[in-house]
């Protein structure tokens, strides 16, 4: 299976050098590091080369790392149902850029990549309608970047008075800040069921 991948990523990186910055094969998957202005053209190649034919789009994220210059990887995963084969691609960006949408190509792409840019933040260009798909429009920040607090900016509630929904800034009380990690075999006050079995032993 590796050797059929290694070939695999021969031919994707000899017949389209322009795109290709580097392949590797770990684990039993072929994964392609590609240049962000070459991604469309490589999706394309991908789709119609009758020694590819990855026809279908499985799933595009992204991963953040806010310490790299080019912060964020938008990660692509396609399936070759004609030769069993899979590949990932991976393309790196700075926080400015913007990737080139593949919904032209790949239709399906179009909630995959309101996603990413609903929890990253990433642009794509050429997206026919980019807006956020899992939070409310008036969200702000995009969760899955490493610097959004785990409490998030805003909580929503339903006011009774009001009769709507009204947004506040997050507020937590002190002793919901108070976290104690003891276990219950520590000295902690309170008892636990099962709690008895450790005087038994």
């Amino acid at each position: 299976m590796n050797e059929a991948l290694e070939e695999l990523g021969a031919l994707i990186a000899a017949k389209r050098p322009d795109c290709v910055l580097d392949y590797a094969v770990a684990n039993g998957e072929l994964t392609v590091n590609v240049a962000p202005a070459s991604l469309h053209g490589l999706v394309e190649f991908l789709t119609t080369n009758p020694s590819c034919q990855f026809s279908t789009l499985v799933d595009i994220t992204a991963v953040d790392h806010p310490s790299r210059p080019k912060r964020f990887e938008v990660v692509y995963h396609f399936l070759s149902m004609y030769q069993n084969h899979r590949i990932r691609l991976k393309v790196a960006i700075r926080e400015e850029d913007m990737v080139a949408s593949i919904t032209d190509i790949h239709p399906s792409a179009n909630w995959f990549e309101r996603e990413v840019f609903d929890m990253f933040g990433i642009l794509f260009s050429g997206h026919p309608d980019l807006r956020r798909i899992l939070t409310d429009y008036g969200f702000r920040g995009h969760p899955l970047r490493k610097d959004f607090p785990t409490t998030g900016y805003t909580e929503v509630r339903y006011d009774e008075a009001q009769k709507r929904v009204v947004y506040e800034p997050v507020s937590l009380v002190q002793e919901y800040r108070q976290f104690d990690f003891m276990s219950p075999w520590e000295g902690a006050e309170y008892i636990l069921p099962g709690d008895e079995k450790k005087e038994e032993a």
